[in-house]
């Protein structure tokens, strides 16, 4: 099952991951949301739209804008909301 850790923790766990570009993109409800902090950081690419960042912290640790996800993206990447 895909899994992402940081500094030893489970930051997402699903078997329901979508893989665009080598990125696993997991579900919404996969994440332990109390190791995300939210980040003014934006990005646009032109085929999947805006991605909004979000800060992992773990033990006092900060990876900024470890991960990202696109919260509307456009219609070729519908699959990875």
């Amino acid at each position: 099952m895909p899994t992402a850790t940081w500094k030893g923790k489970v930051l997402a766990k699903s078997d329901d991951t979508v893989v665009v570009e080598g990125n696993h993109y997991f579900p919404a409800d996969s994440l332990d949301i109390s190791l995300f902090e939210d980040s003014a950081t934006k990005s646009v690419c032109p085929w999947k739209g805006t991605a909004s960042y979000k800060t992992v912290v773990v033990d006092g640790e900060r990876n900024v804008d470890a991960a990202w996800y696109y919260p509307d993206p456009k219609g070729a990447a519908a699959q990875i909301t």
